[in-house]
């Protein structure tokens, strides 16, 4: 590796090599840092990516990278373990005791998923326990589905499944309880609701609840707690903030400008860490927009080096 990059992209998810892409594009020296834990890696393909439909995961960041390094960027295994200001840009600690040096960071550690509590839900997670019908409700259309309210956001959830199955219950678990409202418009749907409490997962994704009843289902869907992987960046000064809705906190995220650029300036932000509600193809477009923000960014800084050289010169 070069001691010194134009860009350090941490991360190598589809936000973080689609961010590389664009800079190595514009030839900048980039160099990626993959810790190699993307947050789909459970998941068995990638969904709503036009051109890749249906894709495994792993083989679409294979071919990010071998695109990312066709153009004459660095994709190296490892994770980051240390970030401070150096002269004119960062300082960039590496696993193993290297150092690198960068102009320009981007962030693109995407989240981590925070799963309920609840025995037999982490060993089927990205299999028979999902979140995210867009990405899974194709698959288990006109299959039982559960939905496991831990929040305010259960209802919602019930009657937003319901789109591609019509056998859904709605557990209300440890939820907010629907009022008469929610109650009437669930009913409207044929969306059973469940108030028992749910004892654990069996089978497949058959629910079992505290009084011994045992309710079939082919799959369940559960809220996460959304977790930005932020921590390296508390030293430079940008932290995560909670993201809210209807008075229940879903997550933290980094906050950034519509271009990706933080507050603490020389670094960006893409993908998952900043959006926690970004799809894989929009986490790439999030890097795309990134990486040309970024380079945008040095080339005023080199066009007021060359300004200045030539003062100098005329001087």
């Amino acid at each position: 590796m070069d001691e010194r990059y134009d860009v350090v992209v941490i991360g190598g998810g589809a936000a973080g090599l689609s961010g590389a892409l664009t800079l190595s594009r514009a030839r900048r020296s980039v160099l990626v840092v993959d810790a190699g834990d993307p947050r789909n890696a459970p998941a068995g393909h990638v969904h709503n990516y036009l051109g890749r439909e249906g894709i495994p995961p792993a083989e679409l960041l294979a071919i990010g990278r071998g695109e990312v390094e066709s153009y004459g960027g660095t994709v190296v295994p490892g994770r980051v373990t240390g970030l401070d200001r150096d002269d004119d840009g960062f300082r960039v600690d590496l696993d193993g005791g290297g150092q690198v040096r960068a102009r320009r960071l981007l962030l693109a550690t995407g989240l981590v998923d925070d799963l309920p509590d609840l025995p037999g839900v982490a060993e089927r997670w990205g299999s028979t326990v999902l979140h995210c019908p867009y990405c899974h409700g194709w698959e288990t259309r006109d299959r039982a589905v559960g939905i496991v309210s831990t929040g305010p956001m259960g209802v919602h959830a019930a009657t937003l499944w319901r789109q591609w199955t019509d056998d859904v219950v709605l557990f209300v678990h440890t939820g907010t309880e629907p009022n008469d409202e929610e109650l009437e418009r669930l009913a409207a749907r044929g969306i059973r609701v469940v108030r028992t409490e749910v004892r654990g997962l069996e089978g497949g994704a058959d629910v079992r609840l505290v009084d011994g009843e045992l309710v079939a289902r082919d799959a369940l869907v559960v809220a996460t707690r959304m977790v930005a992987n932020a921590e390296l960046l508390a030293g430079l000064g940008a932290t995560p903030v909670p993201m809210e809705m209807n008075g229940a906190v879903l997550g933290t995220y980094l906050p950034a400008d519509p271009m990706g650029r933080t507050d603490v300036p020389g670094i960006w932000v893409a993908g998952n860490a900043g959006d926690l509600s970004a799809q894989v193809i929009v986490a790439a477009a999030q890097g795309l927009r990134a990486g040309a923000m970024i380079n945008a960014d040095l080339i005023e800084e080199d066009t007021a080096r060359a300004v200045d050289a030539q003062r100098s010169v005329a001087a």
